[in-house]
C-alpha cells in the first residue's frame, strides 16, 4: 500500500486534530501506522471503531469518492501541499481540494468573524479582502454566512482569489444558500477540507476546522465577533504560530465588535482601522 491510499484510509477513518494519531503517523511513518492498526497493535477497545473503519476502508473506492467529488487528495508528501500547515501541532494527515492547489502557495490574509454581523462589518470585510487581493494576497476565510461570505465576495469582486476552509465535504453546500458562492470560489480559488466529500458538519469540527484557517494564513484579521465566538479561536490558534493578528473596532455598545474588543484590550490583536495600516503591520513580521 502506497503513502497516498495509507493516507486516503486514515483520512476516512479518523477525525482531524487527533494528537494521538498524528504522533503516530509522525514516529513510526503513515503505511506503518495503517498495518499496525490492521494487526491489533492498538488497545482494541479503545480504538475499535477506528480499527473497524480502517478494516473496511478500500482505498480505491475513497479515492474515487474524492475524484466523484470533482476534488483531488492532497497529502504532506506532494509538492503542492501549503508547507504553513507543518506549524501545527497537529496537522491535517490530508486535504481534500476542490479547485486551484497552486493557489495553496500564494500569501494570504485569514478574515474571521460573527456569522451575524452589521452592515459595517460586511462593508469592513469585503473592503479589507478587496484591498489585500489587489496586493496579489489570497483571502483565507470559512464558508459560513456573514463575515466568511462577505470576504469571500470582497475577493471575488476584486477578481482575486479566495479559499474557503470547510468543515463538512467539499461537494457538501453548507450552508445551502452559499451552493452559488462555492462554486464561484473553486473557479478560481479552492475549497478545503479534511473530511471525505459527503460528510456533514457537526459543531466539534469547526474549532478543529479554524486551526487550518490561521496555518495556511500569514495573518488573521477579526472583523466582528461575539465575546465568546469560534473567530477568537481561529485568533489564538494564529497567535500560537506566532502569526500576526488584528481586529477591527467597532461601537462599545456592539455586541458584534465586544470579541474584537477582548482581544485588542488583552493584547491578543493588533488594531487596524485602514487596509494601509494592516498591510504595514503584517510587513512588519516579515
Amino acid at each position: 500500500m502506497n503513502l497516498l491510499e495509507s493516507r486516503a484510509i486514515l483520512l476516512s477513518a479518523i477525525e482531524g486534530g487527533s494528537a494521538f494519531w498524528i504522533h503516530e503517523i509522525q514516529t513510526s511513518g503513515v503505511v506503518a501506522v495503517v498495518d499496525k492498526i490492521k494487526s491489533s497493535g492498538y488497545d482494541p477497545i479503545r480504538f475499535e471503531r477506528i480499527i473497524r473503519a480502517v478494516r473496511e476502508a478500500n482505498p480505491l473506492e475513497i479515492l474515487e469518492r474524492i475524484t466523484a467529488a470533482g476534488s483531488v487528495l492532497l497529502i504532506p508528501e506532494d509538492r503542492a501541499w501549503p508547507e504553513s500547515l507543518d506549524d501545527l501541532v497537529v496537522p491535517p494527515i490530508a486535504l481534500i481540494v476542490k479547485g486551484n492547489l497552486d493557489v495553496l502557495k500564494l500569501p494570504s490574509l485569514a478574515i474571521v468573524g460573527t456569522r451575524n454581523p452589521t452592515n459595517y462589518g460586511v462593508r469592513i470585510a469585503g473592503d479589507f479582502a478587496a484591498g489585500f487581493v489587489d496586493r496579489e494576497w489570497a483571502i483565507v476565510s470559512g464558508g459560513a454566512y456573514g463575515i466568511d461570505s462577505a470576504a469571500h465576495r470582497g475577493a471575488l469582486v476584486a477578481e482575486g482569489v479566495t479559499i474557503a476552509v470547510l468543515a463538512c465535504g467539499v461537494d457538501v453546500n453548507y450552508p445551502a444558500g452559499n451552493a452559488r458562492l462555492f462554486a464561484e470560489i473553486a473557479e478560481s480559488g479552492a475549497i478545503i477540507s479534511e473530511v471525505l466529500p459527503g460528510v456533514h458538519a457537526i459543531p466539534s469540527r469547526f474549532l478543529v476546522r479554524n486551526r487550518l484557517i490561521a496555518a495556511l494564513s500569514k495573518a488573521t484579521l477579526v472583523v466582528e465577533a461575539a465575546f465568546r465566538s469560534g473567530s477568537l479561536r481561529t485568533a489564538r490558534d494564529a497567535a500560537e504560530l506566532m502569526r500576526p493578528v488584528m481586529a477591527i473596532p467597532g461601537p462599545i455598545t456592539s455586541p458584534t465588535s465586544e470579541g474584537c474588543h477582548r482581544l485588542i484590550g488583552e493584547r491578543a490583536a493588533e488594531i487596524v482601522t485602514s487596509i494601509v495600516d494592516a498591510v504595514e503591520f503584517v510587513s512588519s513580521f516579515r
